[in-house]
């Protein structure tokens, strides 16, 4: 039953994450914004169109957004709530979870490749430069509060991390700053990309679903708002447990995520495409420098 509500919270936050981020980008421009589940009614729509594919496409192309939303589900099943544990709990679950995330990024890459256009090519190659500089950054986070805890698990990693003290409460921190800003380039957010965009030669992730419709982009689309709320959910433990590991603070940290990822958008424009680069491999500078200063605290704490 504790498994079942596990991912009962992810998923309404994973419908709730990304209508947030858009009403709050409303209000603060002072538009009444859209309905909260105005996402989800549109992709019921999509659930009830066929598809349409190119004839130069191949099988590829077809099944990319089963297995973008296939290892989008598998992952979001792995990650905790507070206290509440997965479905999915075993050593090393850290690290599948990168690769189901690597695995989903490939396909839709593939996909992309698979079209023959140029645009969708062009946003294939930069989605993978990026999800090549971004995913040491996961891998040291990740990998950093498995140093921390002493697990591998996720069930067992935000349980049994102490943050008595001051200095790990901050590095905790950090490790939450640092999960939001992959979650700003997982999910293809400003400052990396913008998804209300309609200039092909500036997009990354959406210029690579242009072909898809109907229900294989539903598919898309729920598999990208699950991957949102599980890296979302990996912030919101993490700040979580420099406090208290309570259940409705751990939601409610998921859900201000949303606010700030939509506060971000409202006050700071796209940056130029060659500065993403840079921006980036800041995030993995950061990461590894958490990952040094934890390996450091928990050796003065050994001595």
């Amino acid at each position: 039953m504790e498994q079942i509500i596990t991912t009962i919270i992810i998923i309404i936050l994973a419908l709730l994450i990304p209508n947030t981020i858009s009403l709050t980008k409303a209000k603060l421009a002072g538009r009444r914004g859209v309905r909260i589940y105005q996402y989800f009614i549109d992709t019921i729509k999509l659930l009830r169109k066929g598809a349409v594919y190119s004839p130069t496409t191949t099988a590829v192309f077809k099944i990319a957004p089963s297995v973008y939303l296939g290892s989008s589900i598998v992952a979001m099943l792995m990650i905790p709530v507070g206290v509440l544990h997965p479905i999915f709990a075993f050593n090393g679950d850290v690290i599948m979870f990168c690769y189901l995330m690597a695995l989903g990024r490939a396909a839709l890459i593939l996909a992309a490749m698979d079209t023959g256009s140029s645009f969708e090519g062009m946003g294939a190659s930069r989605e993978a430069l990026y999800g090549a500089l971004i995913e040491p950054a996961l891998f040291l986070t990740l990998g950093t509060l498995a140093l921390i805890s002493g697990s591998t698990n996720f069930s067992d990693i935000f349980s049994l991390i102490q943050s008595d003290s001051a200095n790990m409460v901050i590095v905790m921190l950090i490790i939450g700053y640092i999960s939001i800003k992959i979650f700003t380039v997982e999910m293809g957010r400003i400052p990396i990309d913008d998804p209300k965009t309609h200039l092909e030669l500036t997009m990354v992730h959406e210029v690579m679903i242009l072909d898809y419709c109907g229900v294989d982009l539903a598919f898309i689309n729920i598999g990208n708002w699950l991957k949102g709320a599980s890296i979302a959910m990996i912030a919101a433990n993490a700040i979580t447990t420099a406090f208290s590991l309570n259940i409705s603070l751990t939601i409610a940290f998921a859900l201000l995520v949303a606010i700030i990822i939509g506060v971000v958008e409202s006050i700071y424009a796209r940056a130029k495409m060659a500065r993403n680069a840079t921006y980036i491999l800041t995030i993995t500078a950061i990461a590894l420098l958490m990952f040094f200063v934890a390996f450091t605290l928990l050796k003065e704490i050994e001595l």
